[in-house]
């Protein structure tokens, strides 16, 4: 069975840039998702911190309002691992899953970090890489030219363990409708 993972889509990150593209990707593949009854996970990332655009008790940490009604269900984590220490792996269990469907923010962190822990966990991992996004630039981590979802998938596509696409690849490949 497969799961779709929306990860740390919420208001303290989505205010940080424009990402209207990848939130109307993300919401494409959710509709395929749930007009095909499979279940689609959000991940909440809370943070301790006051001073945190995700702070636990703040509008930031809540879920963006464009994607939030799509929830089959809300976890809530407190590091950038989907899985360390959430109810995620119980809730894939239960549910039967086998083959994980990655989107949400950020590219590098969040969805990187969660990709790769499935894939150690013995999930089939998929990367949507256009239904990622990230608040932060080349410029971020001292590299100019750095785009960091291309980056990111590329390194993943490598590993020759976890499947990484685009959309349109994920409509070729997947899309549940056909």
């Amino acid at each position: 069975m497969k799961a779709l993972l929306v990860i740390d889509v919420q208001n303290g990150i989505v205010r940080f840039g424009d990402f209207q593209k990848e939130l109307s990707t993300m919401e494409n593949v959710i509709k395929d998702f749930k007009a095909n009854a499979m279940p689609v996970i959000f991940m909440r990332h809370l943070d301790d911190a006051e001073d945190s655009p995700l702070y636990k008790k703040s509008v930031g940490s809540e879920l963006h309002s464009s994607l939030k009604e799509y929830a089959d269900y809300v976890i809530e984590k407190q590091t950038p691992s989907s899985f360390f220490n959430t109810r995620l792996p119980d809730k894939l269990e239960e549910l039967g899953i086998k083959h994980l469907f990655i989107t949400g923010f950020n590219t590098e962190f969040c969805c990187m970090f969660t990709a790769i822990t499935a894939i150690d966990r013995g999930f089939r991992v998929t990367f949507i890489e256009d239904a990622t996004g990230t608040v932060n630039t080349g410029e971020t981590y001292e590299m100019k030219d750095l785009d960091i979802k291309d980056f990111v998938g590329t390194v993943l596509h490598w590993s020759n363990v976890i499947e990484v696409l685009d959309y349109e690849e994920y409509l070729e490949c997947y899309n549940l409708k056909k």
